[in-house]
């Protein structure tokens, strides 16, 4: 009997990885082919001004998330508290800080001395953090793991999205009008993600909100929004740096470009991860010398198999810019073909990041994040008005570097992970040949 459980949980949990990758995939391709079609519409001013814009917001968001996300999970998964008071807490606690956010956004674009115009994309498309509120229903969905429905509402956002930037262009639309349909596509998603509970759980007016239950779980999430925040900045402040201190917003459109080619290439060391972190678990519980093995073989192979990607986009970029956005964001293809290797930083980093979750050595990762943090606020600041906006694209493969690989060093707990990467930045291009094993566990 335990048997056929352990078989059922361990099918419903590759059925899940399945449906995360396979929704992960066609997200992160519409949004390319999408970002194809709307930055040749727009041109390189006022497309990067748009991603402008999107960045600025983001940033403010991760104050709304509060570092929720993972603490509702694990409480939903742990059911010492009825899921609908957590859902109906964790809901209203996203709604509050979320108007916040937004105020904070568009007061501070205002006092930085933003335009008008730019204030006013600014405030169309923070409206998008309060609609982000409905993610309560996806992280539910993950903590009894179905996320088959929610995957489904993804997709459909993303069909749907396409369709209407597509009516857009054919009205011959403004930029404004983009800004808004990017924003209402969060809204399509929590549309999505309610029509999903309502069918497979029930309505929603059974959540109920909780101030002792509010009170702990903000306890609970404000170390993750410490740590929330500088990943994001170190992840995505290099676009509002670029519009800040470079003139116009041109140099942000040739950036953002490159920079989604490298997100879609980045999902590959993401998704071995995934794929390989069982194994790991499983190893290391039932033979320590041979998880060493393992481990080095799977920093191995992530890593040159991601140099090997990376090397290949760069020495192809050229012709990658042209045939897909055009011969306006030809100064695109010298920052991709510098971005193109943050896809082997992020492996490096990504694999040691598995490797101290399998171990539990989570309690120092903030460290890691902050040296990220400081290095690419830093370094932009300093580079960026001497050398344009390719500097952004080796200060993103140097932050990268400092947060999962030099931090590492100076991190007593970490410091065997520092010793194995630099194994596999010397050596792990002879590993290769175990990738079928390492997948395998055999």
């Amino acid at each position: 009997m335990f048997a056929l459980r352990f078989s059922e949980t361990k099918k419903k949990v590759i059925s899940n990885l399945v449906w995360a990758v396979a929704g992960k995939t066609v997200n992160l391709v519409g949004t390319l082919v999408l970002g194809i079609i709307v930055a040749r519409y727009l041109g390189p001013e006022q497309y990067g001004l748009m991603n402008y814009v999107f960045s600025y917001v983001f940033l403010f968001q991760v104050l709304a998330c509060f570092g929720l996300d993972n603490i509702e999970i694990r409480e939903e998964a742990k059911g010492n508290i009825a899921y609908t008071t957590i859902i109906g807490t964790a809901f209203w606690i996203k709604i509050v800080f979320g108007v916040i956010c937004i105020l904070l956004s568009v007061l501070t674009a205002y006092l930085i001395s933003e335009d008008n115009f730019t204030i006013t994309l600014i405030a169309i498309y923070s409206t998008y953090i309060v609609f982000n509120a409905f993610v309560v229903i996806r992280n539910y969905f993950t903590s009894i793991v179905e996320n088959k429905y929610v995957v489904l509402s993804e997709i459909f956002r993303t069909f749907v999205g396409i369709g209407i930037k597509i009516i857009l262009l054919v009205l011959d639309c403004s930029l404004t009008w983009f800004v808004a349909s990017f924003a209402f596509d969060w809204l399509l998603l929590a549309g999505g993600y309610v029509s999903a509970y309502r069918n497979k759980v029930g309505a929603l007016k059974h959540w109920t909100f909780s101030m002792p239950c509010a009170r702990y779980l903000i306890r609970e999430s404000l170390p993750l929004l410490i740590t929330n925040a500088a990943v994001i900045i170190y992840q995505r402040i290099d676009q509002v740096m670029i519009g800040q201190l470079l003139p116009g917003k041109a140099n942000v459109g040739y950036f953002s470009i490159a920079a989604k080619f490298v997100e879609v290439m980045i999902f590959i060391p993401a998704t071995l991860a995934n794929t390989i972190s069982p194994v790991l678990v499983k190893l290391r519980k039932q033979n320590a010398d041979e998880y060493k093995i393992k481990s080095q073989h799977f920093m191995n192979i992530s890593l040159w198999l991601s140099i090997t990607a990376s090397a290949a986009v760069s020495l192809v970029s050229y012709w990658v810019i042209l045939f897909t956005f055009g011969k306006e964001y030809l100064p695109s293809v010298a920052i991709l073909q510098v971005l193109s290797f943050k896809m082997a930083a992020t492996a490096l980093s990504n694999t040691a990041g598995t490797m101290l979750i399998v171990e539990g050595l989570q309690r120092w990762v903030f460290i890691r994040d902050f040296a990220g943090c400081i290095a690419c606020v830093t370094l932009n600041y300093w580079l960026l008005p001497r050398y344009g906006a390719i500097a952004s694209a080796f200060v993103a493969i140097i932050a990268n570097l400092t947060a999962g690989y030099l931090a590492d060093a100076i991190i007593p707990a970490y410091r065997h992970l520092f010793v194995q990467q630099t194994k596999a930045l010397l050596l792990g291009w002879r590993d290769i040949i175990h990738v079928k094993s390492l997948i395998t566990g055999n």
